[in-house]
């Protein structure tokens, strides 16, 4: 367990302190650590890690002092706002540091924002400058630039055919005399706001949540001594971390970006999500966070090439079931030697060469977050020697509330230091400490209704506090689903269960004011290529839209339904499935940019799907 550090410990801690100042702290331990690796083209392959394009803490800052002075130009100061809309590349880091040394507030939108949602975001923020990657975001931000009246200027990064002289290029910004940093950090305050991240508005328009200087660093300090107190790492400066999540992310932006601002970590710079298994099998990182269908894809990646070889799954399926009890055993501590010796075996002769192939083998920290993830998923890791634990927060707590390194499968950790946790009498999860937001930008009444006058952040989460202090997420609290018959069932854990059925990468459960629960189920890619493949199957009868059609792949999943449902009631249980063959893609109109589900959206469109499985004519 953590150490009992206080809110007030960890508040004398960090008094008067901003980011800017830890970063100049952190830069006087660790300047000459590398700390960003990229490639410039990774279309054209990936070379060893070590021939990555790098960048030193030091040479971060002198980077960051060059466009201090650039944004000064550009009038930008205290009490200012700025967009970016890029991917994650290098320069990223120093526009934002450089933002905040001006003691204004760098504001990350996501790639994928139509003219209307930049418009949207960058009015309500009151944008004074938007920074662009290139000619492609460009030109969506100059379609809706006539209703921005407060942006003044746009900074591109990549130059390019039809750039107007009156867009500032990145180079030109870059090339001015550095500015004193020192004498630049005290223009933020620690109630300076340090970004204002925006919800992903599946139940409404986004919301703006405002987070200070002082709610990020109190977070570090919070997360970092509860890391340091449950793991080995006494120094992060140099650990690898994999960055390929959205910077309008909270979970990424902390750990991808706060983390090299406070402790030297080395992150690489993944710009397009698609290539995480490359970047992952080169980059070895010690941290990896994801989302659960990340960690689904990599479980399903694995079954699916060991189903090719069935001597291969059996001898492996054999020293899973061996391992699962050994690794319970030995994260309560309980383990015998003997047990650990056996484990240790089973690793050299099976789980090893699996890490290694899937680029896992030199983690130390894992986290899944955002979702849930399924219990069976996450011990499946552990028992391989992957070390994923679960977490829980949002945006609105500074990504962080609760976390432990050996984790409870289907639990999301306790309470960080500093941190209070508590259940109210309706079941919803409350929070307090100093990581809890400012509140909603310009939206006083709605940050009333989820901020309280005694600063519990009502989290619109179901849950349950065990003896231990473990967390379980039983739901979102306006997402169960109450049936025609009146039952609440909470469709997130009977997704999770579908999802452990071999050929179902996603779910989306059905079931309010209808007379039972159904659900659309999506085969998983890396498994149905397998499937069809053991099947003689190939061509376009091998394609993910003819199987999920084929009435054996309608069989087996059936068949997988009846057991996952087992340990559900009737009137919970799932009872008839569609089958669907198109996988759902994250920032579309059915999930989120980190895959959670966007439920009104999935029943708009298949609305006629949903409707078959309660049509008793057929």
């Amino acid at each position: 367990m953590t150490d009992t550090l206080t809110r007030e410990e960890l508040d004398a801690r960090v008094a008067g302190q901003t980011l800017p100042t830890r970063f100049l702290a952190n830069l006087e331990r660790n300047r000459d650590v590398p700390v960003l690796r990229w490639v410039d083209d990774p279309a054209a392959g990936l070379p060893a890690h070590d021939e990555f394009n790098s960048m030193t803490l030091g040479e971060l800052a002198e980077l960051t002092a060059r466009l201090t002075t650039g944004l000064e130009g550009l009038g930008i100061g205290p009490g200012d706002t700025v967009v970016m809309m890029m991917r994650n590349r290098p320069e990223f880091h120093a526009l934002d540091l450089a933002v905040l040394f001006r003691g204004a507030t760098p504001v990350s939108i996501y790639n994928s924002s139509a003219p209307e949602q930049i418009q949207y975001l960058a009015n309500d923020c009151s944008a004074k400058l938007a920074i662009v990657e290139d000619t492609g975001f460009l030109e969506r931000v100059l379609k809706v630039r006539d209703d921005l009246p407060s942006l003044q200027q746009i900074v591109i990064l990549e130059d390019g055919d039809g750039v107007g002289d009156d867009v500032v290029r990145y180079d030109a910004l870059a090339a001015n005399e550095p500015a004193d940093l020192a004498e630049s950090a005290t223009l933020a305050t620690p109630d300076s706001l340090a970004t204002i991240i925006y919800t992903s508005g599946t139940t409404g328009p986004p919301k703006g949540v405002m987070l200070s200087n002082h709610n990020v660093v109190w977070t570090l300090e919070s997360v970092g001594e509860s890391m340091k107190a449950q793991t080995t790492i006494d120094d992060f400066a140099g650990k690898k971390h994999l960055s390929y999540l959205p910077m309008a992310h909270i979970f990424e932006r902390l750990i991808g970006h706060y983390y090299l601002v406070e402790m030297a970590t080395e992150i690489t710079c993944c710009p397009e999500t698609g290539l995480l298994a490359a970047y992952t099998s080169t980059v070895r990182p010690n941290l990896l966070i994801g989302v659960p269908r990340v960690w689904e894809k990599f479980y399903a990646g694995v079954n699916a090439a060991l189903a090719a070889d069935a001597e291969k799954a059996k001898a492996f399926g054999e020293a899973l079931d061996a391992a699962m009890p050994v690794v319970a055993k030995m994260d309560a501590g309980t383990a015998t030697q003997e047990e650990i010796d056996t484990w240790n075996f089973l690793d050299q002769v099976a789980f090893s060469t699996v890490r290694a192939l899937i680029g896992l083998d030199q983690t130390e920290i894992c986290i899944t977050g955002a979702a849930p993830l399924p219990a069976e998923i996450l011990t499946w890791f552990r028992a391989i020697g992957v070390p994923l634990t679960e977490g829980y927060g949002m945006s609105e707590t500074t990504a962080v509330l609760t976390w432990a390194n050996i984790p409870k499968p289907g639990c999301v950790g306790t309470a960080g230091p500093g941190v209070e946790v508590q259940i109210a009498d309706d079941g919803e999860v409350l929070a307090r400490g100093a990581n809890m937001f400012v509140g909603y930008l310009g939206q006083p009444d709605k940050t009333a209704e989820t901020l309280d006058d005694d600063g519990w952040v009502h989290t619109g989460d179901i849950g349950v506090l065990d003896d231990d202090g473990y967390l379980k997420i039983v739901d979102r609290k306006k997402e169960l689903i109450i049936t025609a018959g009146g039952k609440n069932i909470s469709p997130a854990n009977l997704e999770s269960e579908l999802k452990m059925i071999p050929l179902v990468g996603q779910a989306c459960v059905i079931g309010d004011q209808k007379p039972f629960v159904s659900a659309l189920v999506v085969l998983d890619p890396d498994a149905a290529k397998s499937w069809a493949a053991s099947h003689g199957l190939s061509g376009a009868d091998a394609d993910p839209i003819a199987l999920a059609e084929h009435p054996d792949v309608i069989a087996e999943i059936d068949r997988g339904l009846v057991e996952v449902m087992a340990g559900f009631n009737n009137a919970e249980a799932v009872k008839k499935v569609k089958v669907l063959g198109e996988e759902w893609l994250p920032d579309s109109d059915l999930l989120t940019p980190t895959s959670k589900l966007k439920r009104r959206g999935v029943l708009t469109r298949f609305a006629d799907e949903i409707d078959g499985l309660y049509d008793t004519s057929r």
